[in-house]
């Protein structure tokens, strides 16, 4: 499970950010930087999303972001997140992780839940593959991923018939890969 610091060259990159910001400075991440560092996923993974409504940095994203100098350096970078389906109390359950690494930053990662259900409307084959590894890594109770999911996530799905349907087929991939 989680190390007490990224790994290169997370921890170099993120320690130019925490150089470049001026005060404290929260990031949300979700996605596949959260998943390899966190929970150990396999999978290679280049930015560190982070919920941009969070908190605005001036200058931020040039100095860190897609095309960045820091970019072509370490070659990762901050990808944005300006729209993301969340459950509705996901900030209650955000988890630090790195602590004690950073001056001004501090990381603050989505439970495991909520960052699978992050990835159902995408529902592409890597958002599969990490939910699998969440499931195995954590492991999941189902009962508490359904009933986040009907309480609260279902209502701010665009085509809930459809995350209901692909819901229940992550469930019962889980079950099989478990």
């Amino acid at each position: 499970m989680p190390s007490n610091k990224p790994a290169e060259p997370w921890m170099s990159f993120l320690s130019e950010i925490d150089k470049f910001v001026k005060g404290d400075t929260v990031f949300h991440c979700l996605g596949g930087f959260v998943i390899t560092q966190v929970y150990g996923g396999s999978r290679t993974t280049s930015d560190v999303d982070v919920l941009t409504l969070v908190q605005t940095v001036p200058g931020l994203y040039d100095f860190a972001g897609v095309g960045s100098p820091l970019h072509r350096r370490y070659k990762v970078c901050l990808d944005p997140v300006g729209i993301a389906t969340l459950p509705e109390n996901y900030e209650d359950r955000l988890n630090e992780i790195f602590p004690g690494n950073f001056e001004r930053i501090r990381l603050l990662a989505l439970d495991p839940y909520d960052l699978a259900l992050a990835k159902l409307e995408r529902n592409i084959e890597r958002d599969r593959d990490d939910v699998k590894h969440l499931a195995r890594t954590v492991p999941f109770d189902i009962e508490v991923l359904k009933k986040r999911y009907a309480e609260e996530f279902r209502v701010y799905v665009k085509n809930d018939a459809r995350e209901d349907l692909t819901l229940q087929l992550w469930i019962d991939m889980i079950r099989e890969s478990t």
